[in-house]
């Protein structure tokens, strides 16, 4: 019988997602690995082990208040208003429960296009 893959920690994976998007890059700040585009942060990673994350990993992602408001009250397990940016509409995602990867992805995306130069954010369109 086939063994199954190993999954791969949040962070590998949050990772992969985010440096692949056009231009990004990976910054240590507070401790923790922040994804910027032009030095500008869309994505930061709090681990379990620090204060950012309070016992359980997750990902800050940069948003809006429509959109942080409207998943909170979806699934206020997965989702929350993480200290510090959370007033500025930020959403933070908890990935020790099995997040969907894929609305993960997509929520990077977002953050991404509110952050990138328009010149950057229309390479990702062309792709």
């Amino acid at each position: 019988m086939p063994k199954k893959p190993i999954a791969s920690p949040p962070l590998a994976r949050l990772r992969r997602l985010c440096l692949a998007l056009p231009e990004a890059h990976e910054v240590e700040a507070w401790g923790e690995p922040t994804f910027r585009v032009r030095n500008k942060i869309f994505a930061m990673y709090a681990a379990s082990e620090t204060h950012h994350g309070s016992g359980r990993p997750s990902v800050w992602i940069k948003s809006t208040h429509l959109i942080q408001d409207m998943l909170i009250h979806e699934d206020a397990k997965r989702y929350f208003a993480p200290p510090y940016v959370g007033p500025k509409g930020w959403l933070g995602i908890r990935l020790d429960r099995r997040p969907s990867w894929k609305t993960v992805g997509e929520l990077l995306r977002d953050a991404y296009l509110l952050t990138a130069p328009r010149r950057i954010a229309a390479k990702l369109a062309a792709r």
